[in-house]
């Protein structure tokens, strides 16, 4: 059995790894850390997982850890570089699904996180973890950057066009529309009900930190200057991402919809729909699985692209389930073959 720990046990995330993992046939959850909630028991904070797990919340302390063979960090932006080296000198694979080691310029870092990075070494040796684009370099890591959600759902639809240079990579737009849950768990007067209920906002329109993780991986898979505009927006509702993507074509008599379904054929978590399909965050909710819808509308020089994810799985821990899988060499889809939740 795979010993895991979990930093950071108490955010969206950290429970998301916690229900997701009770239902994993090859790990056990041996630590689950938390400096609020040390000394309560997991099942006590959240009752979902009564029967499933009856640890304890302990400190976030190397001591508590080193027993792993992997340590997912579910935490705030800052955190994991802290405590990486160490993990790593003892021999624990690491998973971050915060934005640590997700950049590989220091300084772009540093610029969109406002803070001093304090382990840069590890920004060139950890693995980009979007396993459709990156699975060789997955099954070696030892240090794992989880991609976040938007540049997932991002990444997923622009990827085949991209790799077929079909577009023009200099005029790429994605509109992306996430539920309040992607805003952690952290009380604000912005994630209130009564502020986001019945309301629909843009926001971060003059830079989301999540451009610059998009733009270097869209950047890597086109091997050429990308040009990008990201607008997300909130929505009224708890869990998913819709992207609406939009590029101009290279070509407009390709068959658009038969390349998507060749080139995501052999992936078990990206579900190409039908010619005219429009995708329903509600489809992929409490899945791992990204659907995918491919429109040249008019049949003119414009795709649009439509990818829906659940923001809390696919497009976070869900797929650092994913990367684990392939780390350890398991069949991907262990612990992660859910249907939708309906309605």
């Amino acid at each position: 059995m795979i010993k895991v720990g979990i930093v950071g046990g108490t955010g969206y995330t950290g429970v998301e790894l916690l229900r997701l993992l009770a239902m994993h046939s090859e790990v056990e959850v041996n630590v689950v850390t938390s400096r609020a909630e040390k000394g309560l028991r997991v099942d006590s904070v959240y009752p979902n997982l009564r029967g499933f797990n009856d640890l304890m919340f302990v400190e976030p302390v190397i001591e508590n850890l080193i027993a792993c063979d992997v340590v997912f960090f579910a935490t705030p932006n800052a955190t994991a570089m802290h405590m990486a080296k160490d993990l790593l000198a003892a021999g624990v694979k690491i998973i971050d699904l915060s934005a640590d080691f997700r950049l590989k310029e220091v300084a772009v870092w540093e610029q969109w996180y406002g803070a001093k990075h304090s382990c840069p070494e590890l920004l060139e040796t950890a693995v980009y973890g979007l396993p459709e684009t990156n699975r060789e370099a997955i099954k070696g890591a030892r240090l794992v950057a989880n991609p976040g959600c938007y540049p997932t759902a991002t990444q997923l639809g622009f990827l085949p066009l991209i790799k077929e240079n079909l577009i023009d990579t200099s005029m790429l737009i994605s509109d992306a529309k996430s539920g309040v849950s992607g805003a952690g768990r952290s009380a604000s007067v912005a994630g209130l009900m009564s502020e986001t209920g019945e309301s629909f906002k843009a926001y971060g329109v003059p830079g989301h930190r999540h451009l610059p993780e998009i733009s270097q991986e869209l950047q890597n898979i086109a091997s050429s200057p990308v040009s990008l505009t990201f607008t997300p927006h909130l929505l009224p509702m708890i869990r998913g991402i819709h992207a609406t993507l939009y590029a101009p074509l290279k070509e407009t008599n390709r068959d658009l919809q038969g390349l998507f379904e060749r080139f995501y054929a052999d992936e078990p978590f990206v579900d190409v729909l039908p010619v005219g399909a429009h995708p329903d965050t509600g489809d992929v909710r409490g899945t791992n699985r990204c659907q995918i819808a491919v429109h040249q509308p008019q049949g003119g020089q414009m795709v649009t692209v439509l990818s829906v994810i659940d923001n809390l799985v696919k497009g976070a821990s869900g797929q650092a389930i994913h990367n684990m899988n392939i780390m350890f060499d398991l069949d991907e889809r262990t612990g992660l073959n859910h249907v939708g939740l309906y309605p």
